[in-house]
């Protein structure tokens, strides 16, 4: 069993060191991939704008919403 452990114990903390060098690498992953996706979220947020404020759109939700309320009417 004593020799188990001393097998074990460098083991466990070799790959200890491993998983935490490999995590410093990654520190400013995150933080770049959340910004990434924050200016995409904001460009389809303007392009879904223009195009719900132009007056095809406009004129076409009025006509569906105009026959909704006459058919609950």
């Amino acid at each position: 069993m004593r020799v188990m452990r001393m097998l074990v114990r460098p083991l466990a903390r070799t790959a200890m060191a491993r998983r935490w060098r490999s995590d410093a690498r990654d520190l400013g992953m995150s933080t770049a991939e959340y910004a990434v996706g924050v200016v995409a979220a904001v460009a389809f947020a303007g392009v879904l704008l223009k195009v719900i404020t132009s007056s095809d759109v406009k004129s076409l939700l009025m006509t569906v919403v105009k026959s909704a309320l006459q058919s609950v009417a």
